[in-house]
């Protein structure tokens, strides 16, 4: 624009300076042929040069005028845009502040409401819990000792075992529990009910939790839990009397960081079935690691089982040494169990002797439902005394599980002691040559 106006101012000075210089040439023309010019003609002219200049000038300094007027008022207007930005930008902001605490004003409400409201008082029953477990199967089982059929023999229903257990927790560092234990067992011809837990727990931390009590014991739960299949058969040493499930005593355990986990117990020795006061405790302790899917744990007892009461003479003190190593995801799982023992069955009887043995297992999800699985134990139970007995076990079959706290198993069992006899969570299974123990049927746990 500001060029435009100058273009403009230029011109007319031009064409004003033109018409200055022509005027002359013409008065000079006229001269020359007429008669002499008069001075005053050359003042006038120039007179009227220095207005037409004049002119020029004022119309210029107008322009320019108009033209710094035009730039002042887009300034103005650009700086009064910015501002209404700058305000509508602030009016967002207080706007958004705004719905923001109107937000948390229904929260305000309820925790003011909630802290001027007298707390309910808290009955027993607000801190306990019960829970409840059962192994049941509808089987048919053949046992016979050197070729002849012998009891338990034929077809039944029974309940392996059912667990009901109440749980009481009076703050975050004591609680409580108490677990029975039934059973109506057909191999065993007896109807059994136990108290299997009953302790009083101090969580002191994570990696110091403390009962005293009957409580598990460090070992057999542990791999019953790798396991997965409990309701179908004891793991090894609880399935050939090398090892109990729970005990009374004071009983340590704890995680430590990520990895690392510990038990130990202190107990009578005899098992949650047989209480007893000795001369001595035993001692069982366990310590795991978990890497990702990989389970690794070792484990050892000592002690005289329950045999050193008073009176009682006894000539060895029992052992075991306990290895588990097992792979596991929600597909598949698979693990090997170790024991060797000194002494177990001979606290109090003059002769040493030794027993070793180990079982494989594994399990395939087909999905969320069905699934395969499968178990080999191998048990060398008196290996000085008796060094060519020995028992063979093994079971396998299919599981569906409707739900995550219902499992049904279709499952064949078959465990084969020679050259004598084995104690076993089926019965004594065996005879002077061989006896063997077949079951199929349908096995399944309950869990609320």
């Amino acid at each position: 624009m500001k060029s435009k106006l100058s273009l403009c101012a230029g011109a007319a000075l031009g064409v004003m300076l033109a018409v200055g210089v022509a005027a002359p040439s013409q008065a000079a023309t006229t001269h020359h042929k007429g008669k002499k010019a008069k001075p005053a003609a050359a003042s006038t002219q120039a007179a009227e040069i220095r207005e037409l200049r004049a002119q020029v000038e004022a119309l210029t300094a107008r322009i320019n005028a108009q033209e710094a007027a035009q730039q002042q008022t887009q300034a103005t207007a650009q700086q009064a845009q910015a501002q209404a930005q700058a305000a509508t930008a602030q009016v967002q902001t207080v706007q958004a502040a705004a719905d923001s605490e109107i937000k948390t004003i229904p929260t305000q409400v309820k925790t003011a409401v909630a802290a001027n409201t007298p707390k309910p008082k808290t009955s027993w029953a607000d801190n306990t819990s019960v829970s409840g477990r059962m192994y049941y199967d509808v089987s048919n089982i053949t046992n016979k000792v050197d070729g002849v059929r012998k009891t338990p023999t034929g077809t039944g229903f029974d309940i392996k075992r059912l667990y009901i257990g109440i749980d009481h927790k009076f703050n975050d560092t004591f609680s409580a529990n108490v677990t029975t234990d039934f059973q109506y067992s057909s191999t065993l011809g007896a109807t059994e009910l136990y108290l299997k837990k009953a302790y009083l727990q101090a969580k002191l931390s994570d990696a110091m939790v403390i009962r005293v009590g009957a409580n598990d014991l460090p070992w057999v739960p542990f791999v019953e839990d790798v396991y997965g299949y409990r309701y179908l058969e004891n793991t090894l040493i609880d399935r050939t009397k090398f090892g109990t499930s729970a005990d009374w005593g004071v009983h340590a355990s704890g995680k430590l960081g990520g990895i690392f986990s510990y038990a130990v117990s202190a107990v009578n020795g005899n098992g949650y079935k047989n209480p007893s006061r000795g001369k001595t405790v035993d001692l069982e302790g366990r310590l795991s690691a978990q890497l990702d899917n990989v389970t690794l744990a070792v484990g050892g007892y000592t002690g005289k089982l329950g045999k050193d009461t008073q009176g009682a003479v006894t000539y060895h003190t029992a052992s075991r040494f306990d290895a588990l190593a097992a792979y596991t995801t929600k597909t598949y799982r698979v693990g090997v169990e170790y024991f060797s023992s000194t002494d177990w069955n001979n606290v109090a009887t003059t002769t040493a002797d030794k027993a070793d043995g180990y079982s494989v297992f594994g399990s395939y999800a087909f999905n969320n439902q069905f699934s395969a699985f499968g178990r080999y134990d191998y048990v060398k139970p008196n290996k000085d005394t008796a060094n060519n007995r020995k028992d063979g076990y093994y079971n396998f079959g299919v599981t569906y599980s409707p739900t995550k706290i219902v499992d049904f198993s279709l499952a064949y069992k078959h465990d084969k002691v020679e050259n004598g006899t084995l104690n076993t969570s089926n019965g004594v299974i065996g005879g002077v040559t061989s006896g063997t123990y077949d079951e199929i049927g349908l096995f399944g746990q309950v869990r609320y």
